[in-house]
């Protein structure tokens, strides 16, 4: 993979975290005012957790690419 290719996927990912950022602190918003509201929160926590692990996914891909551009 040529370095522009790399920084092509990078930035792609760059977006993509941005995007996982957003939507987990949704969903833990979703879980609190869930909580706050006394009702069952069983399925929205585990979408919480789905999306932590999508962003921990995403965060090895954008460390994965950062290695590669390393001299």
């Amino acid at each position: 993979m040529d370095r522009t290719s790399i920084y092509d996927e990078l930035s792609r990912v760059e977006r993509d975290v941005v995007a996982g950022e957003r939507q987990l602190a949704e969903q833990e918003r979703l879980v609190l005012d869930s909580k706050k509201e006394g009702r069952n929160t069983v399925s929205a926590e585990k979408e919480l957790e789905r999306l932590r692990e999508c962003q921990r996914l995403r965060d090895q891909d954008r460390q994965r690419l950062l290695s590669l551009l390393q001299p």
